[in-house]
């Protein structure tokens, strides 16, 4: 395995930030992230019971078996194409690390899909906004009004801040890409089989617990960045936005959810969560925020800012940090 040092670690990282603001996440066939879909696809048909009187514990070690090996294969591929890179050049295994760290990022990404959501309902075309919504979230979109498809991307933008920013970056500065791309498989997985319905309730156990225990930290200092970046921005509120977050985020299902929708939701002065329905079944959401308004188009502007906010504050403590240690 590679060791890289603490400096290199913060350069890696300063790379991949810049490097996904340019770039984004393009839908090539050899991203990674879309390799390790597939063998989580492929993995589940092989491991996921096909005896309908399976136990759940049974199924719950098979679910455990899935994230191990997707982990692990993430985690070891990743370790041996940087330890080949950097065996031909070390300036290969530079760019290659910074590269693998900047897909597991999101930024632009993240802004480029709430940006198909928001300009459609600025022109008044909801049916358009439905559909586009529906790219980014699990919930029923048929019946969405202009306030609900709003919020559905607003809550995408903020709860996305820590898997697709903060969360990777944070690992990448411990291991590198190696550990960034172990942590992009864990998201990955939670995303696929972390889900509480009847099929991955015990199947997508081990998954769904890992991205908590993974995202824990990664969350609350994703708080902390949120308020600072309410205090820099024009017309948002930070000590709104710290009251919302002791006040709702542990209201959240989630461990970790609710504190970067908590945080978005009282610095723009907004009430997150309410009403979803999924399969045609509504799920209540717990609110996060005081209600001032309806939702508007413009709030999806408001929560991209304070998504770039965050990682224009990230990079510039990378940067201060790497000259203190020159």
């Amino acid at each position: 395995m590679i060791f890289y040092s603490i400096q290199e670690l913060l350069l890696l990282a300063i790379a991949a930030i810049v490097l996904d603001w340019i770039i984004g996440d393009p839908k090539w066939p050899t991203h990674p992230v879309i390799w390790i879909g597939r063998l989580i696809k492929g993995l589940e048909r092989l491991l996921y019971p096909r005896d309908n009187a399976a136990s759940p514990i049974t199924v719950k070690l098979r679910g455990c078996l899935l994230t191990l090996i997707t982990i692990g294969v993430s985690w070891g591929m990743m370790t041996l194409i940087v330890w080949l890179a950097d065996a031909i050049h070390v300036w290969l295994g530079y760019a290659l690390s910074a590269w693998f760290i900047s897909t597991t990022l999101a930024v632009k990404g993240l802004k480029d899909a709430a940006m198909l959501v928001y300009v459609p309902l600025t022109q008044g075309n909801l049916t358009a906004a439905r559909r586009y919504v529906g790219y980014i979230v699990g919930r029923d979109t048929d019946s969405l009004s202009e306030p609900e498809a709003a919020r559905a991307a607003v809550e995408t933008v903020a709860e996305n801040t820590v898997d697709a920013f903060l969360s990777p970056l944070l690992f990448a500065l411990i291991g590198g890409a190696p550990l960034a791309m172990l942590y992009r498989s864990a998201n990955t997985l939670d995303s696929m089989v972390g889900y509480r319905n009847e099929k991955y309730i015990h199947f997508g156990w081990c998954s769904a617990r890992l991205d908590d225990v993974l995202n824990y930290i990664p969350a609350r200092l994703t708080g902390v960045l949120m308020v600072a970046a309410a205090a820099m921005l024009p017309g948002m509120n930070a000590r709104r936005s710290w009251r919302s977050i002791r006040r709702f985020a542990s209201l959240h299902p989630s461990p970790n959810s609710g504190i970067p929708e908590a945080a978005v939701a009282g610095a723009i002065g907004i009430q997150l969560g309410g009403v979803n329905r999924y399969f045609g079944v509504e799920s209540e959401r717990a609110r996060m925020g005081w209600k001032s308004r309806e939702l508007e188009p413009r709030d999806i502007r408001a929560s991209i800012s304070m998504l770039y906010a965050v990682s224009i504050i990230a990079l510039a403590g990378l940067g201060g940090v790497w000259l203190c240690l020159l």
